[in-house]
C-alpha cells in the first residue's frame, strides 16, 4: 500500500513540476503587477453614495497603484452613474479611467428603462447582465465590495 501511495505522491510532484514549466516569463510579470482584483457592485442613485464610491477609488488607487485591478459595475439605479445628463462624478470617473479603472454599465437595465446607449458617458462599458458580470468576477477570483447601500 505504501508503494502505491509513494507513486501517487512522485507523481503529483511530476504533475506540479510540469504545470509551472508552462507559465512564461510575461505572464508572471503580470501577475506580479496585479495583486488585486476588486469587482465594485452600484445600484444606487444617490449621490452622496456616488461620492463614496470615489472615495474608495481614490483610496484603492493611492493604497494600492498599478497592484489593484479595479470593475465597477453599475446597474439599476446606479446606472445614473454613467448617464451624461444624470452623473455628478464625470470628472473623476475620467480621472479614474485614465488610471485603468473600469466603468461599465447594465444592458438588461438599459433595456428595462428604456435608457440608449447614447446616454451612457463614452468612459463606460457595457456588459449584459450587470449581476452576472459580478458573478463571473467572483468565480474568477476577485473581490466583492458592493457599493451605495
Amino acid at each position: 500500500m505504501n508503494k502505491y501511495i509513494s507513486t501517487f505522491v512522485l507523481a503529483l510532484c511530476l504533475a506540479g513540476t510540469g504545470l509551472k514549466a508552462q507559465v512564461t516569463e510575461p505572464q508572471v510579470k503580470n501577475l506580479q503587477a496585479v495583486k488585486h482584483r476588486v469587482v465594485i457592485q452600484l445600484s444606487s442613485n444617490d449621490t452622496l453614495a456616488w461620492k463614496g464610491l470615489m472615495n474608495n477609488l481614490k483610496n484603492l488607487k493611492e493604497g494600492w497603484g498599478d497592484s489593484v485591478q479595479v470593475k465597477v459595475v453599475a446597474h439599476g439605479n446606479g446606472i445614473q452613474l454613467l448617464m451624461a445628463a444624470k452623473t455628478t462624478q464625470l470628472d473623476n470617473i475620467r480621472k479614474f479611467k485614465a488610471m485603468g479603472i473600469d466603468f461599465v454599465g447594465c444592458e438588461n437595465t438599459l433595456r428595462e428603462k428604456k435608457i440608449s446607449k447614447t446616454e451612457i458617458i463614452p468612459e463606460a462599458g457595457f456588459v449584459k447582465m450587470g449581476v452576472g458580470e459580478i458573478i463571473l468576477r467572483q468565480e474568477d477570483g476577485w473581490s466583492y465590495i458592493k457599493s451605495g447601500f
